[in-house]
C-alpha cells in the first residue's frame, strides 16, 4: 500500500515537474479558480458579490507585482528585442493609417471643411498630453500591459477593469475598422467603385454592406504579429519607409497641384460649420492618435524602456502632429471641400486635378500604411489582452506566452477574430465614433492615475491629503465635464466658460499649492504637474462631449454589458487570484519566521 502511495506521489511530481505544452485548453486552463470549481462554488460566489465587490474596489496593486508575479501568469517571457529605432518606426507605422487616409475626407466634407486642419492640430494637443503620461508610467513600470496595469496600481482592480473593457474595445473596433478602410482603399486600387467588392444585403444601414477582404487582411497580418516580434519590426521598416515616401509625395504634391491649379477658392469658408463643427470633427479625428498607446504595451519586450519609450513615443508623435495638420491641408488646397470624397479623399483629390495616375500611387501608401497600423495593432492589442489575461479578468489561457516564438498567440486570436466579425459587418462611420468615446476615456483615465500616483503613496499620505486630492480631481473633472456640456448645449456662449473655466483652473492650482508630491519620477517624467494632467482630463472630456449622441449610447450600452460580465464573472476570477496570492506570501512569511527559529 505505501509503495502505491509512493508511486502515486511520484508520478504527480514528475506531472508537475515535466513543462506543459502550450496547445492545451482545459477547463484549468480558462477557469482555475475556486469560484469556478463546481456550481456550489459559483453559486457561493455569487451569494458573496457585494463583499467581493467592495473588496475589489478598494484594492489596488503595486509596481513589483506587476512586474514580477503577474508576469508569471504567462509562463513564459517575451522576448526584449527591441529598441528605441523599433519603438519610433512602430510608433509611427501604429498612427497613420485608416486616421488620416479616410477620417479627413469624412471630417473635411461634413464637419469642419478646411479648418480640419485646425481639428487635427487640436486632437494632436490632446493627444500630446496624454502621451506625456503614458511615456511616465512606460518607463516606470515597463509592462505589457500599459494603461490596464498603470490602472490597477493607481486607481484599483475596479477603474482598472472598466478601462479594460474600453481598450478590449477600442482594440477590436480599431483594427475592424482600419480592416474596412483597407478594402476601400484596394478597390481604388484597382479603379473600381469603392463598395464594388463588398456583398451587398438586405440588412440596416451600417451593416449591409459584407466585408471578406477585411477578414482576410486581418488574418495576415495577426499571422505575421505571432510569428516573431523581432521580424515584425523588420518588415515594419521597410513598409514604413514606403510609406513615408506616399507621404512626402501626398503632402507636396497637394501644395504643387493647389498654386498650379491656382484654385484659392478651395480654403472658402475655411470655417463653414463654425467652431462647433472643428471640436466636432477634432473628437472624430482623435482616433487617427490612438494608436500610439500601442507603444507602451512594448516596453516589457524593450531592451532599455527609460531611455527607448520617450524617444520612441514622444519622437514618433511629434513628427506625425506636423504631418497629419500638412497632409490635410494639402487636401483642401487640392480640392474643395464639399467635392472631397469621404471614402478615398487623397486619392480621388489628384484625379480631380489631372493627377489620375497619382491616385495609384496614393492608394498603395494608404494600403502600405494601414497594413502596418493593423500589424502593429496586432502586436500592441495582445499584449494588453496578455496583461488583462495574467490578471484573471478575462480566463487566463488568452495570456500564454509560446515558449518558441515569444509571442501571445492566444490573445492575438482573440482580438483577430473579434475584429473580423465586427468588420465583416459594420461600416467605417459607424465604427469611428464608438472608438472615439472609448479612447478619450481610456486617455482621460491616464491622466487621473498620474495624478494620483504623483500625490499619493499608500502608507505615507496623510489622510487629510488623500481627501484634499479626491476633492479637487472631483472639482477638475466636473468642471471639464461642465465646460464640455455647455459647450454641446451652447457653442455660441460665454458665461458658462465663465463659470466652468476658473473652477478648473482652481482645482488645478489648488492641488499645486496645497499638496506636496509624494513621489519622484526616477528616470522621466511629466513636465509642469499637475497643469498638464489636469489640461489632459479637460481636453479628453471636451473632445467627447463634442461627439453625437449615438456614439454615447453605443458606449453606454457596451458599458452596461461589461458590468454584467464583471459581476458574473470578472469580480470573482480576480477576487479568487488576489486573495491565492496573499495566501501564499503569509505562507511564505510563515516559513521565514519559522526557519529564523
Amino acid at each position: 500500500m505505501k509503495g502505491e502511495l509512493g508511486m502515486g506521489s511520484l508520478r504527480e511530481l514528475r506531472a508537475e515537474l515535466q513543462p506543459k505544452s502550450y496547445w492545451r485548453w482545459s477547463k484549468q486552463d480558462f477557469f482555475p479558480e475556486e469560484s469556478f470549481k463546481n456550481w456550489a462554488t459559483y453559486r457561493t460566489a455569487l451569494s458573496q458579490t457585494h463583499i467581493r465587490f467592495k473588496d475589489r474596489l478598494i484594492s489596488r496593486s503595486d509596481d513589483a507585482a506587476e512586474l514580477g508575479e503577474l508576469r508569471k501568469q504567462s509562463e513564459n517571457e517575451m522576448k526584449r528585442c527591441l529598441n528605441w529605432w523599433d519603438l519610433t518606426w512602430f510608433g509611427f507605422s501604429s498612427v497613420i493609417g485608416a486616421g488620416i487616409f479616410v477620417l479627413t475626407g469624412q471630417e473635411a466634407r461634413y464637419h469642419a471643411g478646411p479648418a480640419i486642419v485646425l481639428s487635427y492640430a487640436a486632437s494632436g494637443f490632446a493627444a500630446m498630453l496624454s502621451v506625456f503620461c503614458y511615456t511616465e508610467f512606460a518607463v516606470e513600470i515597463p509592462v505589457a500591459g500599459g494603461s490596464f496595469a498603470y490602472l490597477r496600481v493607481e486607481l484599483g482592480d475596479f477603474a482598472a477593469f472598466i478601462t479594460a473593457g474600453n481598450i478590449l474595445l477600442e482594440s477590436v473596433v480599431g483594427s475592424a475598422a482600419v480592416a474596412r478602410a483597407w478594402t476601400s482603399y484596394f478597390t481604388t486600387l484597382l479603379n473600381r467603385p469603392s463598395n464594388s467588392l463588398r456583398i451587398h444585403t438586405n440588412l440596416s444601414d451600417g451593416f449591409n454592406l459584407l466585408d471578406p477582404i477585411a477578414v482576410v487582411v486581418l488574418a495576415i497580418a495577426a499571422t505575421i504579429a505571432m510569428i516573431s516580434t523581432r521580424n515584425t519590426s523588420y518588415f515594419n521598416w521597410v513598409a514604413s519607409a514606403i510609406n513615408s515616401v506616399v507621404i512626402l509625395f501626398v503632402t507636396f504634391a497637394g501644395f504643387i497641384a493647389g498654386f498650379a491649379y491656382a484654385d484659392t477658392a478651395n480654403l472658402t469658408p475655411f470655417l463653414p460649420f463654425g467652431a462647433k463643427g472643428v471640436f466636432e470633427a477634432a473628437a472624430i479625428v482623435y482616433f487617427a492618435y490612438g494608436g500610439f498607446d500601442n507603444i507602451a504595451t512594448m516596453a516589457e519586450e524593450t531592451r532599455n524602456p527609460s531611455r527607448d519609450i520617450p524617444i520612441g513615443l514622444l519622437g514618433s508623435m511629434s513628427i506625425i502632429t506636423v504631418i497629419y495638420c500638412l497632409m490635410a491641408l494639402s487636401l483642401c488646397m487640392t480640392q474643395k471641400y464639399t467635392d472631397i470624397d469621404p471614402d478615398a479623399p487623397y486619392s480621388v483629390a489628384f484625379q480631380s486635378v489631372g493627377m489620375k495616375w497619382a491616385k495609384y500611387f496614393v492608394a498603395l501608401g494608404a494600403l502600405k500604411g494601414m497594413t502596418t497600423v493593423l500589424l502593429v495593432g496586432a502586436l500592441g492589442q495582445a499584449r494588453y489582452t496578455t496583461h488583462i489575461a495574467r490578471a484573471h479578468m478575462i480566463p487566463p489561457w488568452f495570456a500564454l506566452v509560446h515558449p518558441k516564438t515569444g509571442t501571445p498567440i492566444y490573445a492575438t486570436l482573440l482580438i483577430t477574430i473579434a475584429s473580423a466579425c465586427i468588420a465583416f459587418f459594420s461600416s467605417l462611420d459607424v465604427l469611428a465614433a464608438l472608438l472615439s468615446v472609448s479612447t478619450l476615456f481610456i486617455f482621460m483615465m491616464m491622466a487621473v492615475a498620474l495624478l494620483v500616483r504623483r500625490y499619493y503613496v499608500r502608507g505615507i499620505t496623510p489622510q487629510t491629503n488623500l481627501l484634499k486630492l479626491v476633492i479637487l480631481l472631483l472639482i477638475i473633472i466636473a468642471s471639464s465635464m461642465g465646460t464640455s456640456a455647455y459647450w454641446g448645449l451652447n457653442p455660441n456662449g460665454w458665461i458658462g466658460y465663465a463659470v466652468t473655466v476658473p473652477i478648473w483652473f482652481l482645482g488645478t492650482l489648488g492641488i499645486s499649492v496645497l499638496l506636496p508630491q509624494q513621489r519622484t519620477p526616477k528616470v522621466w517624467g511629466v513636465p509642469l504637474v499637475p497643469w498638464f494632467p489636469s489640461m489632459s482630463i479637460a481636453t479628453n472630456l471636451f473632445l467627447m462631449g463634442s461627439l453625437g449622441a449615438d456614439a454615447f449610447v453605443r458606449f453606454a450600452v457596451c458599458t452596461v454589458v461589461m458590468l454584467f460580465y464583471y459581476l458574473f464573472f470578472g469580480l470573482h476570477a480576480t477576487y479568487d487570484m488576489a486573495h491565492e496570492q496573499n495566501k501564499v506570501e503569509e505562507s511564505m512569511n510563515d516559513t521565514g519566521r519559522d526557519s529564523s527559529y
